[in-house]
C-alpha cells in the first residue's frame, strides 16, 4: 500500500542544498514484500532524490529513449510508487525537466543581466557548454536531445519543450531589443534574427556535445562567432 507523508526535505541533482520541486517537503512511502511472519515499516523513499535519479536517466537517454524499467530501478522505486508520486512517464518527464531548467539552466538568467548585448551571448554560449560537456552530468541538452528523437506520439513533449524554448529565446529578443535602444547594437540589426542566430548556435553546440565534441572544439566556434559580433 502506497502513502505519502511531510517532512521538510531539500534536495539537489548534485547535492542535498536546494528546493524541492514537488509540494515542498513531500515524502513517499511504499509497503515492501516482507514474509507473513515479519511486518516491518514501509520502505520510504525522498521524492527530490527520486526525480533527480529520474532527471538523470531522461538526461542521458532522452523522453523516449527512457524505459520504465530503467528509471524505477535509477529511482529506486516501484511503478506503483512513481505512478502515485509523479503521474505517468510524461509528468514525471515535466517534473525532471522542471529540475533541470532550474538547477542546470540558472545560468540562463545571469546571463541575461550582462551589461552588453555581446556579454549576454557569451555569456549563454560558455554557459551551455560548461554545462552539456560538464564531467559529472550526461552530455548534450536535455530539451534538444528529447525534442530531435521524439516521434509522433510524443508530440506533447515536444510541444512542451519548443514552447519552454521559445519563451527563452523570447527573453533574449527582449534583451536585445533593450541594447538596440540604449546604442548597444547597430539599428540595422533586427533583435529577433539575432537571437534566433543565437539559439541555433546553442542548440548546434549542444547536439555536438551529446554526440562527443570537445569543449576545446566547441569553443572555436564561439570565439567564431563572437568574432562577428555586430557593433558600433
Amino acid at each position: 500500500m502506497l502513502r505519502c507523508r511531510f517532512h521538510d526535505s531539500r534536495v539537489t541533482l548534485d547535492s542535498a542544498r536546494a528546493r524541492t520541486y514537488l509540494p515542498p517537503g513531500m515524502k513517499c512511502s511504499a509497503s515492501t514484500a516482507a514474509p507473513p511472519s515479519v511486518r516491518g515499516r514501509p520502505r520510504e523513499f525522498d521524492p527530490d532524490e527520486a526525480l533527480a535519479a529520474a532527471l538523470r536517466v531522461f538526461w542521458a537517454r532522452g523522453y523516449e529513449g527512457a524505459s520504465m524499467a530503467e528509471l524505477t530501478e535509477a529511482m529506486g522505486i516501484t511503478k506503483p510508487s512513481l505512478y502515485a508520486c509523479f503521474g505517468n512517464k510524461e509528468a514525471l518527464f515535466k517534473k525532471a525537466l522542471d529540475l533541470y531548467e532550474r538547477d542546470k539552466l540558472a545560468y540562463i538568467g545571469k546571463a541575461l543581466e550582462a551589461p552588453t548585448a555581446r556579454g549576454v551571448a557569451e555569456r549563454l554560449l560558455n554557459g551551455a557548454v560548461a554545462t552539456h560537456c560538464g564531467d559529472s552530468d550526461p552530455h548534450g541538452c536535455l530539451g534538444v536531445i528529447s525534442t530531435v528523437v521524439c516521434a509522433a506520439e510524443a508530440d506533447s513533449i515536444r510541444a512542451d519543450v519548443i514552447k519552454r524554448r521559445a519563451s527563452s529565446e523570447a527573453a533574449v529578443v527582449k534583451r536585445f531589443e533593450q541594447a538596440r535602444r540604449d546604442g548597444d547594437l547597430p539599428d540595422s540589426v533586427c533583435p529577433t534574427k539575432l537571437a534566433s542566430c543565437l539559439t541555433t548556435l546553442l542548440q548546434g553546440l549542444a547536439v555536438k556535445a551529446q554526440g562527443g565534441a570537445q569543449p576545446e572544439e566547441l569553443q572555436g566556434s564561439i570565439d567564431t562567432f563572437l568574432a562577428m559580433w555586430p557593433g558600433r
